[in-house]
């Protein structure tokens, strides 16, 4: 046997794999298929098999490609994968390495819209609860939509019109394209940042799915529902939606709804304050009636006919106060008059006139110094004695005693 004849395991995998990258339709192809066995590793390398009803091919996306998916591949899901056919040397098995895949079918968009739907509603980003209400008379709109399209000049119109007090401040910005989601996203941070405006209508005109997709973005949606300002969003017709009306505070069906939903209509606010005045002057007139009335049963009452009456009682008081004290004062007179002649009787018994009445006699000096005993007089001392009817002057002659 010859020895050059013979080819190891890796040599024929190896042949095999540079006939099949030689291999002009082998290098490019298109292949269309249902997922079976899809598993994305933590890498980020997925994993899969292409089956149809005859046959199966096994298939891997690298990380670098998985991760620019816009869905989320699972088992059963009709795709049409890209990429170049190969021998793995390792297995010596023959495998798909895809660098796109687009779903089959339904269409891509169609399920990349349906997959960011349950997406987001599932971290709660429709939630009617965390929906903030529009501001009922704002003093100033801001408009994220192209300047030259016919949406915001409808929305002019209508502003305008209904509440022409309102300014309207306009973001510019591409509504359709791969640039688009960018440029709205911008104008949601301008306002969120600069709080200009007390509303935001996000929006655009009609179109086809692919004319709209621009607001089916998810890093738009996220910022939808970041802004600190209450966003109206309203893109295309009323039978068409997106991802953005789900996020948003109000869905208007179209950008001239949005306009009107935004702003109160004057003419309401007129009728409304015509019938504010009207019930404020029925109030007026039946509170003047009432006070009317009160002031007509006040009028006629006793204390303003007949002003004495309220002075009666106060009289009475007065009359039966001036009698009491004039008891008093007459029981108070007699009783003083009581005290006041014992007094004068204890007084008059010791009046010294009153003994000298009675027979005696008091005996002084001429100084007027009294002489109680004769020890205190001396021989040839002059005195003075005084009676009940006058006085006589002596000479002491002599003492006894």
């Amino acid at each position: 046997m010859n020895e050059k004849g013979i080819f190891s395991v890796t040599q024929i995998n190896e042949y095999l794999r540079m006939l099949m990258d030689g291999d002009r339709v082998l290098s490019g192809v298109f292949v269309r298929g249902e997922i079976s066995n899809f598993k994305l590793y933590s890498s980020g390398h997925a994993y899969f098999t292409l089956k149809d009803e005859e046959g199966q091919l096994r298939a891997v996306m690298f990380r670098s490609y998985a991760s620019r998916l816009l869905f989320a591949p699972a088992d059963g899901m009709r795709v049409i994968v890209h990429g170049r056919i190969s021998v793995y040397g390792a297995s010596g098995q023959y495998q798909l390495y895809a660098d796109e895949m687009q779903p089959d079918g339904a269409g891509s968009l169609a399920l990349r819209y349906e997959q960011l739907k349950r997406k987001l509603e599932a971290e709660g980003l429709f939630d009617p609860a965390r929906k903030r209400p529009l501001p009922p008379m704002p003093r100033r709109i801001g408009v994220i939509t192209s300047p030259t399209g016919a949406a915001i000049h409808d929305m002019m119109n209508i502003l305008g019109r209904r509440f022409p007090c309102a300014q309207m401040i306009l973001f510019p910005s591409l509504v359709q394209g791969a640039e688009a989601p960018a440029q709205l996203i911008l104008g949601l941070e301008f306002f969120g940042m600069t709080r200009l405006v007390d509303v935001i209508i996000l929006g655009r005109g009609g179109g086809s799915a692919e004319d709209l997709w621009a607001f089916n973005d998810e890093a738009l949606a996220r910022a939808v529902a970041a802004c600190p300002i209450p966003v109206i969003s309203a893109v295309g017709h009323e039978s068409d939606f997106t991802i953005c009306d789900f996020v948003a505070d109000q869905r208007a069906p179209t950008p001239s709804a949005a306009a009107e939903l935004a702003v109160p209509d004057k003419k309401d606010l007129l009728l409304q304050l015509h019938g504010v005045g009207e019930r404020m002057r029925t109030l007026m007139e039946r509170r003047l009636a009432q006070e009317r009335q009160d002031l007509q049963r006040l009028s006629e009452a006793r204390v303003l006919t007949r002003p004495q009456c309220l002075l009666d009682p106060f009289s009475m008081r007065l009359s039966q106060r001036e009698e009491a004290l004039d008891r008093w004062q007459k029981q108070r007179t007699q009783s003083e008059r009581l005290r006041l002649s014992a007094l004068c009787g204890k007084l008059e018994s010791l009046n010294p006139l009153a003994v000298l009445a009675r027979g005696y006699a008091a005996v002084t000096r001429p100084d007027g110094e009294s002489l109680m005993r004769a020890a205190d007089t001396t021989v040839g001392e002059r005195i003075e004695i005084q009676f009940a009817d006058g006085s006589v002057r002596a000479l002491v002659e002599s003492k006894k005693g």
